[in-house]
């Protein structure tokens, strides 16, 4: 399993990814989920992965081998005109991938190689944008309304993100956010795991603000773990107390 999260602001994009890929308790790897290709000064494109190991590989793979022919018409990253085209183009590299991996596995294969992206970026003259792709090929794009998406392993950190997200927040306390949210995730499931990589994709820029590694003994994620943990305690406490004799006139 995995847990990636793809979040829109006013001010650009904010990416989180983990690297744990797993097929047992005792069979463990580390695996860099996160991608990014860029022209400097045109676009700026980063794609982030969940589901069958292999499968993802072999698209991200076959994207990387595109970049390398410039003026090759298939080159979806570096030609497209929009970001909408990179999105579609992805999501029909991901379909074949699939149905060709199903196919040679034969029908007692189905269902195992299912994949799931998170494409985000900016392309010069145009807004930043934020999909999410799906095995079947189609995708969604990020709106006012969805305003971030998770792949993966999202059920324990998804509540953090809606109760705290701003659009209009700083860069920085989007990866705030986003650091409760894995470590909220990494609290409740093993299956997601340090290190965890960190992209800023600040607006009109088409290159990373900021990039960080989180590792285990990282001094930041360990101060938010922990004050996180403090303060749900004192959130708690703060509570009204619950009384057994509510309403019947005993103390």
């Amino acid at each position: 399993m995995t847990y990636c999260v793809g979040m829109v602001l006013d001010k650009g994009l904010v990416l989180m990814s983990d690297t744990r890929t797993n097929s047992g308790v005792d069979n463990i790897s580390v695996f860099r989920k996160m991608f990014t290709w860029q022209v400097p000064g045109e676009r700026i494109i980063t794609v982030m992965t969940a589901g069958n190991l292999a499968t993802t590989q072999a698209v991200v793979s076959m994207l990387e081998e595109r970049t390398k022919e410039p003026e090759d018409r298939d080159n979806i990253l570096l030609k497209s005109p929009s970001m909408f085209k990179v999105a579609t183009q992805i999501g029909r590299l991901l379909r074949a991938t699939i149905a060709e991996r199903q196919g040679a596995n034969g029908p007692r294969g189905q269902g195992k190689f299912t994949a799931s992206v998170i494409v985000a970026g900016q392309i010069k003259g145009m807004e930043p944008r934020l999909f999410m792709v799906y095995p079947e090929g189609n995708f969604i794009e990020a709106s006012l309304d969805t305003p971030f998406f998770q792949i993966g392993e999202t059920k324990y950190g998804r509540p953090i993100i809606i109760r705290g997200y701003d659009r209009e927040m700083s860069l920085e306390d989007g990866v705030k956010l986003l650091m409760v949210s894995f470590d909220s995730t990494l609290k409740a499931n093993l299956s997601v795991g340090l290190p965890l990589d960190l992209q800023v994709i600040a607006r009109d820029t088409y290159e990373p603000k900021h990039e960080h590694r989180v590792n285990q003994d990282d001094p930041y994620f360990q101060a938010i773990s922990s004050g996180w943990g403090d303060a749900l305690k004192h959130a708690f406490h703060s509570l009204p107390d619950y009384s057994f004799y509510r309403g019947t006139g005993q103390d």
